[in-house]
């Protein structure tokens, strides 16, 4: 790590003591853990990836029905197909992004039937995705800007896969690599109070 990149990550650690703060006791890893649009060039090893969707693997499952996918963009091709149908907004930032996953969901059961929980499962996924890399010295960010249809007919995914969110992933980078619109927006956000989201018994 060079002398830049530490005073950056200095830097990062003072915006998160600075935005984010417990109104319990929790693990590090939830507060430091932020989405990043900020990636460095360097390459996300084979190991380092497949490490980090192993601990998707073993998310939570209704029925262990695993009704996760994931299409993985590495390569310069894959990662220009993806770029075909992000919307032109994320596409400034998502360009430099080592990898790029698209994180889809088998809608059925193995009688056909809908299973009910594949998005929930999902959500699992992409939770473990995010936690692993950043354990790994890691960033993710998942994009809900991109056009389904059309990723569904690039990627050839079949009808009976729901489509969820592009995740860029990679070493975080400065954000003076950003434009200036983003590099405002490269801070680690604060939540509402926890007060806000508990409803004790019924609505």
């Amino acid at each position: 790590m060079t002398t830049t990149q530490t005073g950056y990550q200095a830097v990062i650690t003072q915006e998160v003591e600075a935005h984010r703060k417990a109104e319990y006791p929790v693990h590090p890893v939830f507060l430091n853990r932020w989405s990043s649009r900020a990636f460095e060039a360097k390459e996300v090893t084979n190991e380092t990836l497949y490490t980090i969707l192993e601990a998707a693997r073993w998310a939570p499952s209704s029925s262990n029905l695993q009704p996760w996918r994931f299409i993985v963009a590495k390569t310069e091709e894959q990662k220009q197909k993806f770029q075909t149908f992000i919307k032109p907004n994320n596409q400034l930032w998502t360009v430099h992004a080592p990898v790029l996953v698209l994180i889809l969901s088998h809608k059925l059961r193995q009688d056909g039937e809908l299973n009910g929980a594949h998005a929930f499962d999902a959500g699992a996924a992409w939770a473990s995705i995010a936690f692993q890399a950043h354990l790994l010295g890691l960033a993710t960010r998942a994009v809900g800007g991109y056009e389904k249809d059309k990723a569904r007919e690039v990627l050839q995914v079949p009808a009976d896969y729901e489509l969820h969110a592009v995740i860029a992933l990679g070493y975080r980078g400065a954000r003076e690599t950003l434009s200036a619109e983003f590099q405002e927006r490269e801070l680690p956000n604060g939540r509402r109070s926890l007060n806000e989201s508990i409803i004790e018994g019924s609505f």
